[in-house]
């Protein structure tokens, strides 16, 4: 079975392109799903979160509030590596199991919807690694919009996460996802062409 990678930054429209993918009958892991479920109350991830970071950052019904807990680590490197410490090995364990069972149904093709696919190393399972584009003003508008929360608190979840200069080093394809909607599906099809029948890698200059 061929496995993608796909990435980007934060507000960069992963959620767009893995939902065509999923249109066009590509099963997608999605790693954004999976950090949600693995906080589940009582869980392993939970209760290390709790011990970690207090029980300010849980909602009244003892659930954890996402949103608390994002604006702690987006301000601090050193939360920011305590929490991707508890949850990536956990994460990636569950990226495993789906795709040994995808496997195991005799699946030709999936792909990895991970918004830290390079910077936690999940990008080593990925045969081909996507990478999307979005300019920076694009970015910081979308994800105002999507998360409700000021421009400065954007500026500092982007610039929490590795440069777009330092993961195209990583990737195999770019898809410039700052133009219509139309374009980006049209750039996908082409990627799944060349997935599908082994055609060239981009070639960085």
């Amino acid at each position: 079975m061929k496995i993608i990678g796909l990435t980007g930054g934060i507000a960069s429209g992963k959620s767009t392109v893995s939902n065509y993918l999923i249109t066009k009958g590509i099963s997608v892991i999605d790693a954004d799903k999976i950090s949600r479920q693995i906080y589940e109350v009582g869980s392993k991830a939970y209760v290390s979160v709790v011990q970690e970071f207090g029980r300010d950052v849980l909602n009244e019904d003892k659930t954890i509030n996402r949103k608390k807990l994002a604006n702690i680590v987006f301000t601090n490197k050193e939360k920011l590596k305590v929490l991707n410490e508890i949850t990536h090995p956990i994460i990636l364990n569950e990226i495993k199991r789906q795709i040994n069972e995808l496997r195991t149904l005799g699946y030709y093709l999936c792909v990895i919807d991970a918004a830290l696919l390079i910077e936690s190393g999940w990008y080593k399972l990925a045969d081909l690694k996507w990478l999307i584009y979005v300019d920076k003003e694009t970015q910081i508008k979308r994800l105002i919009e999507r998360d409700k929360i000021s421009k400065e608190e954007a500026m500092k979840r982007i610039q929490a996460q590795m440069p777009f200069e330092e993961k195209v080093k990583y990737v195999d394809f770019i898809i410039n996802n700052n133009l219509s909607l139309r374009y980006t599906y049209e750039q996908i099809d082409i990627l799944l062409n060349i997935a599908l029948n082994g055609g060239l890698k981009w070639t960085k200059s």
